[in-house]
C-alpha cells in the first residue's frame, strides 16, 4: 500500500506539478498574442495613393512658399546692403564717372586704332568699378521714350514719324545713377513730331 500511495503519490506529484519549461509555452502564448494584437491595434492604418499625393502637394506648397519668402528676405538684405552702401561711396562713384567721362571722350579723339581700343578698355573698367560700389551708367538707347528722371533733352530734331515722338535720337552724353536717383541726367537729342498744321 506504501508502495501504490508512493506511487500514486509520485504519480499525483507529477500530474499536479509540472515542470518550469512545461508551463512556459502555456502562459507565454496568450501574452504574446495580446502584445500583437496591441501593436496591430497601435500601429496606424496604411495611407492610401490618394493620401500620399495630397500629403506631398501640401509639402511642396509648404517649400515653396518658404522658398519664395527666402528669396525676398535675401533680395530686400543685398538691396539694403547696396543703399547702404552706394550712399557711402557716393562722393567717390561721381568722381569715378567724371574719370569715365574723360576716358570716353579721349577715346573718341584718339589718333590711332590703338589709343582708341586703350580709352575704351579703360573706360570700361571704370564702369566696372562704377557698378561695383552702386552706381550705374545710364545710356539710353535710340528709340527709347526720352524719361526725364534720367535724360536731359540737350536738343531736339523733328520726326516725320508720329511713333517716334519724344523719343531718344542719340545720345551726347551719358548719365549717372546711384540707388537708384539720377545724379548725372544722360544729355540726349530727342525727336519730336509736330503736325503740319494746312
Amino acid at each position: 500500500m506504501t508502495e501504490s500511495a508512493a506511487a500514486t503519490g509520485h504519480s499525483e506529484t507529477t500530474a499536479g506539478q509540472l515542470p518550469d519549461d512545461a508551463a512556459a509555452p502555456a502562459t507565454a502564448a496568450p501574452a504574446e498574442v495580446a502584445e500583437s494584437a496591441a501593436e496591430t491595434l497601435a500601429r496606424p492604418a496604411e495611407p492610401t495613393t490618394a493620401e500620399v499625393a495630397e500629403r506631398i502637394d501640401d509639402l511642396t506648397r509648404i517649400v515653396a512658399r518658404q522658398a519664395a519668402a527666402l528669396e525676398r528676405l535675401s533680395d530686400d538684405a543685398r538691396a539694403r546692403a547696396q543703399r547702404e552702401r552706394a550712399g557711402a561711396d557716393a562722393p567717390l562713384v561721381v568722381e569715378l564717372f567724371a574719370l569715365y567721362g574723360d576716358a570716353l571722350a579721349l577715346a573718341t579723339t584718339a589718333q590711332s586704332d590703338t589709343e582708341h581700343a586703350a580709352f575704351e578698355t579703360f573706360a570700361n573698367r571704370v564702369e566696372r568699378l562704377l557698378t561695383g560700389r552702386g552706381g550705374q551708367v545710364v545710356v539710353p538707347a535710340a528709340g527709347v521714350v526720352f524719361d526725364a528722371s534720367t535724360m536731359e533733352a540737350a536738343d531736339v530734331v523733328a520726326t516725320a514719324d508720329p511713333a517716334d515722338d519724344r523719343t531718344v535720337d542719340s545720345v551726347l552724353q551719358p548719365g549717372l545713377t546711384i540707388a537708384d536717383r539720377s545724379v548725372r541726367p544722360a544729355r540726349v537729342i530727342v525727336r519730336r513730331h509736330r503736325a503740319n498744321k494746312e
